[in-house]
């Protein structure tokens, strides 16, 4: 099998500049109907966002993916409506989703968005889910995930998703590949790129961001959004509980698939973790990453200066 190759081994290489400067460089984004600032998305986990927060990064024109979790759907997407905001919510494949879904047709309250939330997302459960969001809600944008291979993207398009998210096992806090072997740890980067060279529709990329490079490498490698977990946990806002350990401060963060999320001890693949407390917002954190997109925009020598030109980007591998 051919190496494989993740975000550390790999360097872009600049093209001419065509920007006066940086700030001219637009890295807004069309998914779906909406335009949003930044290609990148918190991570729908209960530890990394709330609803409030979610008000918030649509009030302020970010993307968001409210997590699924003890959530009053319903009555969240009437508030989002209520303000004039896009509504984007998750849901998983049992029964209860099933449900919700039926409702919100009945009632006639479409989310914006909808995110099909399973650790496995290459399955027929995911495949009869898809099929029933789209007979109920044929005009909410439909996201399924999480896939890390061609065929799957393949398929999940084909079953109907608007998007796929790719990353199995890369979260600082999932437990999947030490539990099964299966995933794609260490070659995230090497995984976006053949996933994107079979996509028609946008993917997101999910898991291993640990830098601000690492979100332009995903967009390079053919990403058009890219999920952020551990990267956003710790700030003021984040939901994780705020402890001291030997004189320090640190929020908790913890996986989808962790005990602390589903109340059981068997099988579990996620864990909790302490991220150091910062003393700033996360708005202050999506600046910095909007900053850090506009220099890699002169470097990629936009012409015009959006995203769209790291689709011109090289880039070698060193290992």
């Amino acid at each position: 099998m051919k190496k494989k190759f993740d975000f550390e081994h790999i360097t872009l290489l600049p093209n001419l500049s065509y920007v006066e400067t940086r700030s001219e460089c637009d890295t807004t984004i069309r998914f779906g109907k909406h335009k949003f600032r930044l290609p990148v998305v918190p991570a729908n986990m209960e530890s990394i966002i709330n609803e409030e927060m979610a008000i918030e990064f649509a009030k302020k024109g970010y993307f968001y993916v409210l997590h699924r979790f003890g959530v009053d759907q319903i009555e969240f997407i009437r508030e989002t409506k209520k303000l004039g905001l896009i509504s984007s919510i998750s849901i998983g494949v049992n029964n209860d989703s099933y449900e919700l879904i039926d409702l919100l047709s009945d009632i006639d309250m479409v989310p914006d968005y909808i995110t099909i939330d399973i650790a496995h997302g290459h399955s027929l459960k995911m495949k009869k889910m898809i099929k029933h969001v789209k007979s109920k809600l044929p005009h909410t944008f439909l996201i399924g995930g999480n896939v890390c291979t061609p065929s799957a993207v393949i398929d999940l398009e084909e079953w109907g998703c608007d998007s796929v998210k790719v990353g199995i096992a890369g979260g600082s806090a999932c437990t999947t590949y030490h539990s099964t072997g299966f995933g794609n740890r260490g070659w995230q980067a090497n995984m976006i790129m053949d996933c994107s060279k079979v996509a028609k529709k946008p993917i997101i990329a999910d898991g291993s961001i640990k830098e601000h490079s690492d979100i332009v490498k995903s967009l390079v490698l053919g990403a058009s959004m890219v999920m952020i977990g551990g990267m956003f946990a710790g700030y003021k806002e984040s939901p994780g509980k705020l402890i001291q350990k030997d004189k320090n401060w640190y929020k908790t963060f913890w996986g989808s698939a962790s005990s602390e999320q589903s109340g059981k001890s068997s099988r579990i693949e996620g864990t909790k973790i302490l991220v150091p407390y910062k003393e700033e917002s996360i708005f202050d954190k999506l600046n910095e990453i909007e900053e850090s997109l506009q220099s890699a925009i002169s470097y990629a020598g936009g012409n015009p200066a959006t995203l769209d030109c790291f689709c011109t980007v090289e880039y070698v591998v060193v290992k």
